[in-house]
C-alpha cells in the first residue's frame, strides 16, 4: 500500500493539493474553478466523484473557490473547523449541506489520518494538514507568516511537506504593492519568504523530512528559478545538499506538478 501526493494549483491564484491512498483521496484546498480542478484530477487518472472529503485550510477565495461546486456537484464532505466555516459564506458561493466540522484532533477519512496544523496567517483560524496511511506522510504547510516548534515537530515527521515560498524579500520592498499590503504580507500572520522558508526547511530535513515542495509563489513578488536557488543556498549553509539529502522542486501555478509516491 502506498501514499500519494500530486500539487494541482499553486499560489495566490488558486490552491488545490490531492492526496491519496489506493482507497481513499482528498482535496487540501480547492481555490480555483470546478471545472479547472476536475481536469487537473483527469490528469492524474483521478475522479472528483472518487473523491472522500475536501479539507479547508482557511476561507481565502484561493482556497475555496472551487468547493461549492464540486460539493454540490459530487456529494463530497467539505471540513473546516467552525470559526472557518463561520468566515467562508462571507467570501464565496458555498451554500452546502455536506459540512463536516473538525476541531484540532486527529481524525480519519477512509484508510487516512489527518492531523490539523497551526497556521499563522490572517484569517480566522487557519490550519495547514499532515495526511498519514501506511506509515508514509504528507504535510501542506502554507499561507503562514511564521514556522513553529509545533509546526516543525508536526511535519517534521512527514516524507514529503509542501511549504510555503512565498517572496522575495527585496522584490516585495521595492514592489508596486501598497504599503498596508507589503507590511501585511511581510507580518508574522502574513506569508513566508524564501529565506525564511530555507530556515524551515532545514529544520524540517533534520527532522526527517526527504522532500520538500516550494508552493505558493507570488506571481509579482517571486520567481522559480530565484525560490529554489535561494532555498538550495539556504540548505547548503546548514550543510544540506539537495538531490543528495532531499528532493526540492517548485510547484506549478497553473498546472500540475506530478504525481508523486511514497512507498
Amino acid at each position: 500500500m502506498k501514499l500519494a501526493v500530486s500539487p494541482l494549483f499553486s499560489g495566490s491564484s488558486g490552491n488545490a493539493t490531492y492526496i491519496g491512498s489506493e482507497k481513499t483521496g482528498i482535496l487540501i484546498d480547492a481555490g480555483v474553478a470546478g471545472s479547472n480542478i476536475k481536469a487537473a484530477l483527469e490528469t492524474i487518472g483521478k475522479k472528483p466523484e472518487e473523491l472522500s472529503g475536501i479539507l479547508v485550510t482557511h476561507e481565502h477565495i484561493d482556497h475555496i473557490k472551487g468547493i461549492g461546486v464540486l460539493s454540490r456537484k459530487y456529494d463530497i464532505p467539505v471540513y473546516a473547523n467552525a470559526a472557518t466555516w463561520e468566515n467562508m459564506s462571507k467570501v464565496g458561493d458555498i451554500a452546502l449541506k455536506n459540512i463536516r466540522v473538525i476541531d484540532k484532533e486527529d481524525f480519519f477519512i477512509g484508510d487516512l489520518t489527518v492531523t490539523p496544523n497551526p497556521l499563522y496567517h490572517d484569517a480566522a483560524d487557519p490550519m495547514g494538514y499532515t495526511v498519514s496511511a501506511y506509515a508514509k506522510s504528507v504535510s501542506v504547510m502554507t499561507d503562514s507568516g511564521k514556522v513553529s516548534k509545533a509546526m516543525l515537530d508536526i511535519a517534521g515527521r512527514s516524507t514529503i511537506v509542501l511549504l510555503e515560498s512565498n517572496h522575495d524579500v527585496d522584490m516585495l520592498k521595492c514592489g508596486s504593492y501598497p504599503y498596508k499590503l507589503k507590511s501585511r504580507i511581510l507580518s508574522s500572520h502574513g506569508h513566508l519568504s524564501n529565506i525564511d522558508c530555507a530556515a524551515a526547511a532545514a529544520e524540517l530535513v533534520k527532522r526527517g523530512v526527504r522532500g520538500v515542495i516550494l508552493s505558493h509563489l507570488s506571481k509579482d513578488n517571486n520567481f522559480p528559478e530565484l525560490a529554489l536557488t535561494t532555498v538550495t543556498d539556504g540548505l547548503k549553509e546548514q550543510g544540506i545538499i539537495p538531490g543528495r539529502d532531499v528532493s526540492l522542486r517548485v510547484a506549478e501555478r497553473n498546472t500540475v506538478t506530478g504525481y508523486f509516491e511514497l512507498r
